[in-house]
């Protein structure tokens, strides 16, 4: 009799033993969900425009910031960079082209004016499309931590900066000042190419 009670009085500490465990447990998942930091501390200002805690699809209900959304954001920024990274190599062979042409339009052959303009647009559309899906696209899930001294992504920003300058000034320049226009397309070319070479090794 005394044996029964005692296996009863375990069996019921130890349920309720096993059942205050699993509360602490599933007490301790929501916890750690709640932690979860969503979005990176420091994102750029066309990124925090749109995906910030405060940004425009927040405030809109397009993408409320949770869990389940910032995983199909992740996958939208995936396929943006990858076409970014298309989009990159056509605007490179197109400023090529744009360079021979531009050189032979200086040189007097004015039969290349029109071609000249045409692929004028071609660059500036495949440029700016290639550049608002870099700036736009929604942030990494975290900030990869610095690393010491120049590597090959701060230089990529750094000509980032430079070649995106020289892309205005030449558009700016078009009309205005042809060696203005033309330093610049080659500031923008030259800066450019660099920034692919950079990235890609």
């Amino acid at each position: 009799m005394k044996l029964k009670l005692l296996l009863i009085a375990f069996i019921l500490i130890s349920s309720y033993t096993f059942s205050q465990e699993k509360e602490d447990l599933f007490s301790m998942i929501e916890q750690d969900q709640k932690q979860i930091e969503l979005l990176p501390e420091k994102m750029i200002f066309t990124q925090s425009l749109l995906w910030g805690k405060n940004g425009l699809l927040r405030k809109t209900g397009i993408s409320p910031l949770n869990l389940e959304n910032r995983e199909k954001e992740l996958k939208i920024r995936k396929t943006m960079l990858t076409t970014h990274q298309a989009i990159g190599y056509l605007t490179l062979a197109s400023m090529i082209a744009q360079g021979i042409i531009g050189g032979k339009l200086y040189n007097g052959d004015e039969s290349l004016r029109s071609t000249h303009n045409t692929m004028g647009k071609v660059v500036n559309i495949g440029y700016f499309t290639g550049a608002g899906l870099s700036l736009f696209s929604p942030p990494p899930l975290i900030n990869k931590k610095k690393s010491k001294g120049f590597d090959s992504i701060k230089a990529h920003r750094i000509l980032a900066t430079v070649h995106f300058s020289a892309m205005v000034a030449t558009n700016h320049y078009k009309y205005r000042d042809k060696k203005i226009h033309k330093a610049a397309a080659y500031t923008a070319f030259a800066s450019y190419a660099t920034a692919v070479l950079v990235i890609k090794f």
